[in-house]
């Protein structure tokens, strides 16, 4: 039986659009060098976000 990872041990990345940091998903296994964005929103704001929240 596989061991259970904690969220912890999961590689992350920071979003491009709103610039907070998201862990690995199962469904982004096959294209996880590929993933930019932590959400659909965020996806579809796509570079018109600012990366700086504080800048808004």
């Amino acid at each position: 039986m596989a061991r259970m990872r904690r969220k912890a041990d999961l590689p992350s990345k920071i979003c491009a659009a709103c610039g907070l940091p998201f862990a690995w998903r199962k469904k982004w296994e096959r294209d996880w060098d590929q993933v930019r964005y932590c959400s659909e929103r965020c996806r579809r704001a796509g570079k018109g976000a600012s990366r700086d929240p504080v800048a808004g």
